[in-house]
């Protein structure tokens, strides 16, 4: 995809760095915009292409990644980005980066579809152009409504006096049809993912768009089923309809369709049988697939032997390319993100129980024990814990997901894709849809589905026999393996507020591992309840220790990173807060419920 490469300019710095030099150098969008410009069907194309720098990845238009990377949620406890999204202190700014870049995103598709207007030739030769031009104009408003709610609607290229600029905000509902509107015409005009040629892959197809609006279906549809009105702003419109049905129905229509398209399938080369030592990670690498996915450079970068050619899991993708923006060190930057005690306990053991169900489960006593005979996603994304020490203040878990194991400090020149979408999301949209309309799931609609993810996992399926004898809940296992499958790919915030959950699940203090007492005896304190020298330092701990009922009998005492006692999360934190700045420049904005 060199002509992508090419165009698609670098807009803003990420956590990491800026872009490379020789990418500043490029020309803005905005500057082919005369008279001598989109007179052919080539430069209509060339447009599009640069417009995928409004994709969510390594170098983000968003301000930095880690905001989408689930960062101080309760399955984080790393706290230097969004700590006031994750304790409830959002203040009102008066700019916000992510309002201006996403307005700025939608006058350059404005102006595509504008120039496609006066086109002297066949509007046939531009609907690729076109259909991309829907595709990220729908994206870029579907991430103003997560963050804001209903919006002000702009379909023309705006001057400095153009009235449009002092209009009121668009009601959530009427945004919601705005891109369900743009998805539409996006899947009319855009190629099937077989008709894209090898050296244009990573271009949206019409099983991307389809995908896409079966996320924004589900969404929505959970959103007022679960909070209705509630976060509306004043003077907001309701929803014409009850449309919750339907756009469930929908969802799962359109996943059907991307999971009966055979250019997609899930990257899965893990072997057979079981390993023979678990504790042994080298032994363990033929189960890792779920961690090298993530991370495909070449054939050299996983044991496998699989490039980038490999991957039909990524239905969207940002690429990350060595020669454009070589010299960020991904790998050294995941690692500072550190996974929570909750999220570890989500992970179910081989049986397809929970930790405070199975059998298999082998505590907390000794370090690492309690990675054996689990998922095997766990030790992909966490990594094991066989000789961490406590002594630094953090949860004692790392993030392996996207790192790079093998890579030293001094190698800047990682280059592997970021998954917007894959085909593993699309199956945890379908059966999640499927459960939230009709109240059930079949178990072939499971086979079909989430046990595809469990298989990759090496866990047991997942049947309503199963769920029955056990005493689970369905509804809670499917979002279960959503929350794990997904993990740090920027999802948490958004499902726990369209589930309604979001003050239930922050307002908990952000724990660490199980540090035990004199009562619960690991390998970090003695049978007095004393920390081991060089081991645990407690004192690096401000909030102390908390006891919280883990996947023991009894409640263990765990290191807290975070306390209760500093996070305040409320309704008024599912909307962030319209940029003083735009109000006072357009006194015809309502500002959010609670600001």
């Amino acid at each position: 995809m060199k002509k992508l490469i090419y165009i698609a300019a670098c807009a803003g710095a990420v956590a990491f760095s800026s872009c490379a030099d020789n990418f500043l150098d490029l020309e803005p969008l905005d500057a082919k915009t005369d008279l001598v410009y989109f007179q052919t069907a080539e430069q209509f194309n060339e447009y599009a292409l640069g417009l995928y720098n409004q994709l969510i990845g390594w170098q983000c238009r968003y301000d930095g990644i880690f905001d989408h990377m689930d960062c101080a949620s309760d399955l984080s406890t790393y706290f230097s980005n969004n700590n006031d999204v994750g304790t409830g202190t959002i203040q009102v700014a008066a700019n916000s980066g992510w309002w201006d870049n996403c307005y700025g995103n939608i006058r350059a598709t404005n102006m595509l579809f504008q120039k496609a207007a006066a086109y002297p030739g066949s509007q046939q030769d531009i609907e690729q152009p076109l259909g991309e031009g829907y595709f990220f104009r729908a994206y870029t408003y579907f991430y103003l409504l997560q963050h804001f709610g209903g919006v002000p609607i702009v379909t023309a290229v705006l001057d400095v006096d153009s009235p449009e600029l002092y209009g009121s905000r668009s009601s959530r509902y009427d945004v919601v049809e705005f891109i369900l509107s743009d998805l539409d015409k996006a899947i009319e005009y855009l190629p099937n993912e077989a008709s894209i040629p090898s050296s244009d892959k990573g271009r949206i197809s019409k099983g991307g768009a389809k995908a896409f609006k079966a996320r924004v279906l589900l969404y929505e549809a959970t959103w007022r089923k679960y909070n209705g009105t509630s976060t509306d702003f004043q003077g907001s419109g309701g929803p014409a309809s009850d449309q919750v049905n339907d756009f469930l129905d929908e969802a799962v229509s359109l996943c059907e369709d991307v999971m009966g398209d055979s250019s997609y399938s899930l990257w899965n080369f893990n072997a057979s049988g079981e390993p023979a030592d678990e504790a042994d990670a080298a032994e363990m690498e033929n189960y890792m697939s779920s961690r090298y996915l993530v991370n495909i450079e070449d054939e050299s970068s996983n044991p496998f032997g699989k490039g980038k050619d490999t991957n039909h899991e990524f239905v969207i993708y940002s690429t990350y390319d060595t020669q454009r923006i070589a010299g960020q060190e991904i790998t050294q930057t995941i690692w500072k993100l550190t996974a929570s005690r909750k999220l570890v306990d989500m992970f179910l053991c081989r049986d397809g129980l929970p930790v405070e169900k199975s059998p298999l489960f082998k505590g907390y006593e000794h370090r690492g024990e309690e990675f054996d005979n689990r998922d095997y996603r766990l030790a992909s994304y966490i990594g094991r814990t066989d000789n961490v020490a406590l002594t630094g203040g953090n949860s004692g878990y790392t993030s392996y997901k996207f790192a790079i194991t093998s890579r030293t400090v001094a190698n800047k020149d990682e280059h592997h894709n970021y998954p917007v979408l894959r085909l593993a999301e699309v199956y945890l949209i379908y059966a999640e849809a499927l459960f939230e309309r009709n109240g059930r799931i079949e178990d072939g609609q499971l086979d079909r589905s989430i046990n595809l993810l469990r298989d990759r996992g090496g866990v047991a399926h997942l049947s309503n026999a199963f769920v029955q004898s056990n005493g689970l809940d369905m509804l809670t296992e499917i979002r279960r393996e959503r929350t794990i499958e997904l993990y740090m790919e920027g999802f948490r915030y958004d499902d726990l507020k369209r589930w309604g959950q979001m003050e239930a699940e922050l307002n908990e203090s952000r724990c660490g591992m199980v540090v035990g007492d004199a009562d619960f005896k690991t390998d970090f304190v003695d049978y007095d309840g004393n920390a081991i020298a060089n081991l645990y330092s407690p004192n690096n701990y401000v909030w102390g220790t908390e006891k919280v009922q883990a996947g023991e009998d009894v409640p263990v005492t765990c290191v807290v990173c975070l306390g209760s006692s500093e996070i305040s999360v409320d309704k008024t934190d599912y909307l962030w807060p319209l940029p003083s700045r735009q109000i006072e420049m357009n006194p015809n904005l309502v500002q959010n419920p609670g600001y």
